[in-house]
């Protein structure tokens, strides 16, 4: 008998029959080759054996399209043509063969060809096929099991060639073909195999393309692949490493698939997996730090050390050694290991882009700080971060940061954290501000941020980024850096009053407009500060209502003297001025003026630029919860590098009290285990029947408030919200409350 025949009698006796009652034959005889070659069967021998392909061809090239417009809107009868006659296959194959690199296959599996259609003639084409078997970095996005990827795998298709001909030059007609093919390809794909697929894959080739069209047109990278073929048995990695990007046919296809809807690295709803006892596991665990007892290490010594913030390690473990002595040997790995901020962090970074997916906007805001190590005279790799007054520097580190944070206000993760040594320029230089490259200066930072914000754009296609920056931000290399790749929106505030293409400059500019709107704004209390270091002295300031005007235009700016001789241009921004006209005696004035990428036209739209950038203020509250509850500053360790260690696993440890501070305020109706463990609720409710002015911790906002009033919170009726400080002092009180507890239950009976 044939292997054909074969294969044939084995579907009908077996029942291997797809979704159209077809019979599986290449599936079959791909299990026989299989099961031969593991020596479990013996086929007959082949009758015929498989010589080189040859594609139908047309025997003179497809004629170049006529008059292509420059933009895709502009092309008439654009529309895709499902190959599917013997004349449209000979125009595919021909196209791929002489203007695609890869040619025209072999494809693999079910497969769908199209045409790119128009007026102008044939300007492309693309075509699907089977997904790749296994794809480490698309296993992990989708959170599937290898029984799962098994069952479902056909659900997945690949985009296999997209050909856009070389001869057109067409703004946006890739993305825009990427946008018709997949809304065409469920229809298309089930009239021919008798279902739809929920997702589609894609590999980019970075050596050769960037991707914008996938990202135009929604796609998601997901990774990287590992430069093994479909037939790399004997793992040669003989292909190029290419980009992984995917594109959801369906917004359930992990639910459709039999997961979680959280699960793989899908959008993470801001309350789950962090839990008391589980956030570590979730927020560090599977860091990169070279050795898997080290990333077991990062997530108990993050967890006990979350439960008493501020505390040394030593202190906390109280005198356990075992566990003390496991930290500080993480801690002191040398300084050229994988126990990098960087890698600390990616585990968090990754959860964070995941809560990202969900919201509509996302503040991706940036802003930096100085940390005091002058106490630490032998700590090597330390920068001067000030002088006082007699000239005497300070020795420290610059932390600068990207804190996420929704519209809401609460804060979804830290994006970036970057630290460095500050030095003074030597002597020697006597190069101009303006002579310095802008890389070979601090100010880099905020260009370093933005490119980052783009990097979480990618994979975050359904979500609005908006990097937030005070006034340090106010360089032109920053709008210029935007206008290259505007996928993150720009909210700074004005710090130059810098020239325009109009006669005015820019605050005068902004005053002469009609105002937009008038407003009334909360101006909070300010407690007095006296001069230290590189601060200066604050007066006090009392808490009040101003009345403000808000005013709006749309501005063009002209780049500064130097960097026109670089070739620098004008930028088009629009620009929202808030002034107080009229404010109390001896108290200062509000005036900001606000630059942003984003289009204003309304006053609605005006006021939600100042509504988002008083959220600005989120990521000073993450710096004082670093600061004073997690007490980085007073870390003692002999040298930079791993004083960033500590400050890393500090960082998330500060996001998560600030978090269980601001939950509670904006989704109080959320059950009180999203944060607390078993043991901790129990501990609340054992307290909270001890004194009349408790509630039952039974929801998120109520267990919130016991911790508050462990903490000393009053919680009187004109009381404010309680702050983090109170809520970190009682979380200690409550952790130390919880010990007691299960020492209690653990000891013998009274």
């Amino acid at each position: 008998m044939h292997r054909t025949a074969l294969a044939d009698r084995l579907c009908d006796d077996f029942g291997f029959v797809d979704v159209r009652g077809q019979r599986q034959r290449s599936t079959c005889l791909k299990v026989l080759r299989t099961l031969a070659d593991r020596g479990r069967v013996v086929l007959p021998a082949p009758l015929t054996q498989p010589g080189p392909s040859s594609p139908r061809r047309l025997t003179e090239p497809v004629p170049a399209p006529q008059q292509v417009p420059d933009t895709a809107g502009q092309i008439r009868g654009l529309a895709l043509v499902v190959v599917d006659t013997d004349a449209h296959m000979r125009i595919w194959n021909e196209l791929m063969l002489t203007e695609h690199p890869r040619g025209a296959g072999p494809l693999v599996g079910r497969q769908l060809r199209y045409l790119v259609d128009s007026e102008h003639g044939w300007l492309g084409g693309l075509a699907l096929a089977s997904a790749a078997l296994q794809l480490q970095d698309r296993d992990r996005w989708i959170g599937w099991d290898v029984e799962t990827r098994r069952a479902q795998l056909d659900r997945v298709v690949s985009l296999s060639r997209l050909l856009i001909r070389p001869s057109v030059r067409c703004q946006n007609l890739a993305s825009r073909v990427l946008g018709l093919a997949m809304r065409q390809l469920p229809a298309d794909f089930e009239a021919r195999y008798g279902y739809q697929p929920w997702l589609v894959e894609t590999f980019v080739d970075t050596s050769h393309f960037s991707g914008t069209c996938f990202r135009a047109a929604n796609w998601i990278r997901v990774g990287a692949t590992q430069g093994r073929g479909r037939q790399d048995l004997a793992r040669q990695r003989d292909e190029t490493v290419k980009d992984i990007y995917v594109l959801p046919l369906v917004a359930d296809f992990r639910q459709r698939l039999g997961l979680p809807a959280h699960s793989g690295r899908g959008p993470l709803p801001i309350g789950a997996g962090l839990e008391a006892d589980r956030w570590a596991e979730q927020e560090f665990g599977g860091a990169p730090l070279g050795d898997r007892r080290l990333s077991r290490r990062l997530v108990c010594s993050a967890q006990v050390l979350a439960d008493h913030p501020g505390r040394a390690f030593s202190a906390v473990m109280q005198g356990e050694q075992a566990m003390v002595k496991g930290y500080y040997r993480m801690i002191d790995q040398p300084d050229d290991s994988a126990l990098t901020m960087e890698h600390i962090l990616q585990p968090h970074r990754e959860q964070t882009v995941r809560r990202l997916q969900a919201p509509q906007t996302v503040l991706c805001i940036q802003d930096g700080t100085d940390l005091d190590y002058n106490g630490l005279a032998e700590c090597e790799g330390l920068g001067v971060i000030g002088k006082n007054q007699t000239g005497a520097q300070s020795r420290g580190l610059h932390l600068h940061s990207t804190l996420a944070v929704g519209t809401d206000g609460v804060p979804l993760g830290v994006l970036q954290a970057h630290c460095w040594a500050p030095t003074p320029r030597p002597e020697e230089d006597q190069r101009a501000s303006f002579q310095i490259p802008i890389e070979e200066k601090e100010t880099f930072c905020w260009l370093r941020g933005l490119r980052d914000c783009r990097q979480v754009a990618v994979q975050t296609p359904h979500t609005r980024l908006v990097m937030v920056a005070d006034r340090e931000a106010d360089i032109f290399e920053l709008f210029h850096e935007w206008r290259q790749d505007p996928s993150v929106d720009l909210l700074v505030r004005a710090s130059h009053n810098r020239r325009t293409s109009d006669e005015h400059k820019l605050f005068d500019a902004v005053r002469a407009t009609a105002p937009r709107l008038r407003l009334e704004l909360a101006i909070g209390r300010q407690s007095a500060r006296p001069k230290r270091s590189k601060q200066k002295a604050r007066p006090a300031r009392k808490e009040r209502t101003a009345q403000v005007v808000v005013r709006d235009q749309k501005i063009e700016l002209q780049p500064p003297p130097y960097l026109e001789t670089k070739g620098y241009t004008p930028v088009s921004l629009w620009a929202v001025q808030v002034v107080e006209e009229e404010a109390p005696a001896g108290a200062k004035p509000i005036e900001w003026c606000l630059l942003t990428t984003m289009e204003i036209t309304s006053a609605e739209q005006a006021e939600q630029c100042l509504e988002w950038y008083c959220l600005r203020w989120r990521i000073e509250d993450w710096h004082r919860v670093l600061k004073s509850g997690c007490q980085i500053e007073a870390l003692g360790y002999e040298t930079a590098e791993r004083l960033q260690r500590g400050i890393a696993i500090n960082a998330v440890i500060a996001w998560r009290i600030m978090l269980m501070t601001l939950l509670g305020r904006e989704t109080p109706e959320l059950p009180a285990d999203v944060l607390f463990s078993d043991i901790e609720l129990t501990v609340l409710e054992a307290f909270a029947t001890t004194r009349k002015d408790l509630p039952a911790p039974t929801s998120l906002a109520k267990a919130i408030f016991v911790v508050a009033k462990l903490g000393g919170y009053l919680g009187r009726k004109n009381d404010p919200q309680p702050g983090h400080q109170l809520m970190w002092q009682g979380y200690i009180q409550l952790r130390a409350m919880c010990i007691g507890f299960s020492l209690r239950h653990a000891g013998p009976d009274p």
